[in-house]
């Protein structure tokens, strides 16, 4: 089978979200020490529109509606991870008084974070990806958080 002989990328989907005072959802995972945005990885056969609902069903308790793609960011090869493809959706918003349900395997718990607080919990890629995003706010491909402005 031809697939059988290409390359395989991984593929992840996250939603940004973002309250009526600009904080940004993250969540604090049982399986790391840095917060992130809330999503996952793709599954064969799914797409990372369908990928990103599903993930904040399972991990959050909340049906989402996705209002399209912020942003595609390549992600380098990190620790024991090989490089991936990340797809950042934005999300139907939600506010802090929405009861949420955490699916308790992944989710600590979730936390409405300034931009303080980001820097200070969140992952690196998380960091460099809304700085990127706020310094330039246009629906982009990014490399590693940052505008691809094409090769040399």
């Amino acid at each position: 089978m031809l697939n059988a002989a290409l390359p395989k990328k991984r593929a992840i989907a996250q939603a940004l979200v973002c309250d009526q005072d600009g904080r940004v959802l993250l969540c604090e995972l049982t399986y790391k020490r840095e917060w992130d945005l809330p999503g996952g990885v793709v599954d064969p056969g799914e797409s990372p529109a369908d990928a990103v609902v599903r993930e904040l069903r399972e991990e959050l308790g909340v049906d989402a509606r996705v209002r399209g793609l912020r942003t595609v960011n390549w992600l380098p090869p990190w620790s024991a991870w090989d490089d991936a493809v990340l797809f950042v959706f934005d999300v139907e918003a939600w506010g802090p008084e929405t009861p949420l349900v955490l699916q308790p395997t992944e989710i600590a718990a979730v936390h409405w974070c300034d931009r303080d607080l980001v820097r200070e919990r969140a992952t690196g890629a998380t960091i460099e990806l809304l700085d990127s995003l706020d310094d330039d706010p246009a629906d982009a491909y990014r490399e590693a958080g940052h505008v691809f402005r094409g090769t040399a």
